[in-house]
């Protein structure tokens, strides 16, 4: 079974996030992105994304920049086919984490 990743937005909403296999198939899907550092005892958020295409890796340019900072870095997706949905989720998740990358 994958292993799932709640993560809290500033408004209280929760979001389930799946750590991506980079390797594996991508579907050509609207999705948002979490990139962090992950241990058994806690979660660093570096950045927060959003794609309308996955399998684009559009979110590969913004993992190779945070990895020369954070090198244990991965990324965590969560498929959301409306780009109103994905941009107002990541704006929650950047008000509750403030991801250094983000800005």
């Amino acid at each position: 079974m994958t292993r799932t990743i709640d993560l809290a937005g500033a408004s209280g909403a929760r979001y389930r996030y799946t750590p991506m296999d980079e390797n594996r198939f991508l579907p050509p899907a609207g999705a948002n992105y979490v990139i962090a550092e992950l241990t058994d005892e806690a979660l660093n958020v570096v950045f927060a994304g959003e794609t309308d295409n996955l399998a684009s890796q559009s979110w590969r340019a913004d993992l190779e920049k945070a990895r020369r900072k954070y090198a244990a870095a991965t990324v965590l997706t969560r498929l959301n086919v409306t780009r109103a949905v994905r941009e107002a989720e990541r704006r929650d998740l950047i008000d509750n984490y403030h991801p250094p990358l983000n800005g």
